[in-house]
């Protein structure tokens, strides 16, 4: 997979609404258009106020032993989620936990089952390698979230041959608010599309990694990035798109789309969906959503 940075100049003139533009021929104007629109929808907006509130992952719910499970058998038996469970697991004493962010601030949420962790990272059976679990524990770990790293309540679970646990989160994410934006209706797809999914925020908040999707006839995808004082609105199109018949293969690959300022508590949006961006890992549910 190929890994790109692009930075994206954004105009400061105000471009026309979007709403003028929806089926007919677009172009970089009319991606930002979109892109201020969603923003403008956004900002200061009761659904802001709500995911300003919440508790959303914007990384792993799994965090691995150490640096990961080792050799190929190691690799394989978590890839397939192949496990063991060699204890029971036990009920949690008490019903609700707490997310407590670096910032300031703390939220109280149900707590998940010691059952439900471990059915979210094992499947069981089947033939090949498998990692062994010996117990299980509540603990805590810290998870970068929409408002920075937090230390969240998190069952732990050792693995045979290994000096340290499996950690699986152990709350469920906020429900996300209604967007006060619907989607974009059928743009043409070199000219805006959805992003696949945020792969990373950067360490300093000044860059984001995301997956952007494209197909064999043409050169790959961009991502465009409008910012306010509110929001990140990033547009994903495709460059070089030819014309004639293209094959139906899709491909995903990387972007590391560069900021002016850090990302803070801003709201990563998706100009075409008009929704926060998801976190989350191939083929996997993402941790964003509930």
């Amino acid at each position: 997979m190929r890994t790109k940075t692009r930075r994206a100049v954004v105009p400061a003139v105000l471009l026309t609404l979007f709403t003028a533009v929806a089926g007919c021929g677009w172009d970089s104007a009319d991606r930002e258009a979109r892109a201020r629109e969603v923003a403008e929808a956004w900002d200061g907006s009761k659904a802001a106020e709500v995911w300003g509130a919440g508790f959303y992952p914007m990384g792993d719910a799994v965090q691995l032993p150490g640096s990961g499970f080792r050799g190929e058998a190691g690799e394989r038996a978590y890839a397939t989620r192949k496990f063991v469970l060699r204890t029971g697991l036990p009920a949690i004493r008490r019903k609700d936990g707490q997310v407590r962010w670096e910032s300031g601030g703390s939220l109280t949420l149900p707590l998940t089952e010691a059952r439900t962790a471990y059915e979210s990272v094992a499947r069981g059976g089947g033939d090949g390698p498998r990692l062994t679990v010996t117990g299980a524990e509540l603990g805590e770990m810290t998870l970068a979230t929409s408002r920075g790293p937090a230390t969240v309540p998190a069952w732990l679970f050792p693995v045979e041959g290994y000096d340290t646990p499996l950690k699986r989160v152990a709350l469920a994410p906020s429900k996300l608010p209604v967007p006060p934006v619907k989607p974009v209706a059928d743009p043409p797809t070199d000219a805006l599309a959805p992003l696949g999914r945020l792969v990373e925020v950067a360490g300093d908040g000044r860059s984001v990694t995301v997956v952007a999707n494209h197909r064999s006839c043409d050169d790959g995808p961009a991502v465009d990035v409008l910012e306010t004082s509110d929001s990140v609105v990033l547009s994903a199109s495709v460059v070089g798109a030819k014309d004639g018949p293209c094959t139906a293969d899709l491909h995903h690959e990387e972007l590391t789309v560069r900021l002016d300022r850090p990302v803070g508590d801003r709201i990563l949006l998706d100009a075409f969906t008009g929704r926060p961006v998801p976190y989350g890992l191939p083929h996997q549910p993402s941790a964003s959503w509930s």
